[in-house]
């Protein structure tokens, strides 16, 4: 019992020392915060609910795949393997835009670089709309993750560099990512029985070109030290190094495995909410209107990223995480083990609600642990790279699938929810500090 207290009280003190030299950054930003004017405060809701829209647009695309991958399966006739391709190929755009995003943003700012990322996904979806043959199908895909990388990374920066709430509003604007989840299955499941299944993706055009123009008007292509200024918030801290942001970011190994978990983390959310309606279809025998589990489990997602928060406070951020993903494990045997069509399905919205608050509280743990003139860059090569997840696992899934059958999703992902857990463990607790 006293050795529980002892360890108790150590956590504590690491996540106080961890979140000290954040705390004393922002610190001089209190009173700035306070002097704000009526028309910066409603800026700055306004710019904030304008990254939203993008994490909105993000959270439409990965929800949409999971119920139209049965029909595209069918009207190309491919098998798992093949059309595992649409993960591989946007693997590629995601791993393309997450590198380009650390030259971009030095060269072109905030303001451009979110929009060539919106630009980029209005250019995929109308390829994706005309259903071209599987080859120039799969290249919007391509396009699409590289602007997803884009605007993923810099939506993510600018919400980490705030100085009013950012944990919050990092856990508001992942919330945000699962509500764009969570209503695109709605609509994809009734386009997958249409003959017209593509037309789907005249729906997302449509979102994507809402999110350009709301983008260019809001931020005017600044830099983001330009759109801070007119909230009244100062530019932050900068580094001493003559060493690119680039180079110094690459160094960090503490970078390195959160980007890795990132990418574990969003290749499971994606997998659940992509493959899990084929193997409720193939394995439980489930009608076509099992795209609905798709919608439950992101619906779970956007709950957990909100209504977690007091927990994730009470319970500290580091530690609650090993909590959930324990917990996740758990709901994931169940969905493995008992076959039941409802139990499944309310597992799985479960597992979202579990799942929700891991991302933002990583995105987090990063701002407290990394030198503040690097966080904005970090974060966007971290969400940049992690989004390759939503890719590379799903592919993983089919190529396994193809082999083995769709039963395999099981104990995959349980599996990659305990490296996952292993990966948390690896994170530093302490902030680094580089010059």
């Amino acid at each position: 019992m006293q050795m529980t207290t002892i360890s108790e009280e150590s956590d504590k003190h690491n996540e106080m020392q961890v979140g000290s030299s954040a705390s004393d950054s922002r610190a001089a930003s209190v009173f700035d915060l306070k002097a704000q004017t009526k028309p910066q405060r409603l800026r700055a809701r306004v710019q904030f609910a304008t990254v939203c829209g993008a994490m909105y647009l993000a959270g439409w695309n990965d929800g949409t795949t999971g119920p139209l991958l049965p029909r595209i399966q069918k009207v190309y006739d491919l098998n798992f393997a093949v059309v595992s391709l649409i993960f591989v190929f946007a693997c590629v755009g995601f791993l393309t835009g997450a590198f380009a995003n650390l030259y971009l943003d030095e060269r072109f700012g905030f303001g451009k670089v979110i929009v060539i990322g919106s630009v980029c996904q209005v250019i995929a979806y109308a390829i994706e709309a005309a259903a071209l043959p599987f080859p120039a199908f799969v290249l919007g895909y391509v396009i699409n993750g590289f602007g997803m990388a884009l605007q993923d990374a810099q939506s993510n920066g600018f919400v980490a560099s705030l100085k009013d709430n950012p944990e919050v509003k990092m856990g508001i604007l992942h919330a945000v990512y699962g509500g764009g989840a969570l209503s695109s299955p709605l609509v994809a499941t009734q386009f997958a029985q249409l003959p017209h299944w593509s037309f789907h993706y005249l729906c997302s055009l449509g979102v994507a070109f809402i999110n350009t123009v709301l983008l260019i008007a809001v931020f005017g292509l600044k830099t983001q030290d330009e759109c801070l200024a007119q909230i009244g918030q100062p530019p932050g801290e900068k580094g001493t190094s003559e060493k690119s942001q680039f180079s110094q970011i690459l160094r960090l190994r503490a970078v390195h495995i959160l980007a890795f978990f990132i990418l574990t983390l969003v290749g499971v959310e994606v997998t659940v909410g992509g493959w899990m309606v084929t193997y409720i279809i193939d394995v439980r025998g489930g009608g076509p209107s099992s795209g609905y589990i798709s919608s439950g489990f992101w619906g779970g997602l956007m709950v957990g990223r909100v209504t977690l928060l007091w927990v994730n406070k009470k319970v500290g951020e580091r530690r609650v995480l090993f909590i959930y993903a324990i917990l996740a494990i758990g709901l994931q045997l169940v969905v493995w083990l008992v076959p039941s069509l409802i139990g499944d399905g309310v597992a799985v919205s479960l597992i979202g609600v579990i799942l929700g608050p891991m991302y933002p509280i990583a995105m987090n743990h990063t701002v407290r642990i990394l030198p503040e003139w690097l966080i904005t860059g970090s974060i966007g090569w971290i969400a940049g790279f992690g989004q390759a997840g939503s890719a590379l696992l799903p592919f993983l899934t089919g190529a396994i699938a193809s082999k083995t059958g769709i039963k395999s999703l099981q104990p995959f992902l349980v599996s990659m929810m305990a490296f996952l857990t292993v990966l948390w463990a690896l994170v530093p607790t302490t902030a680094r500090r580089t010059t």
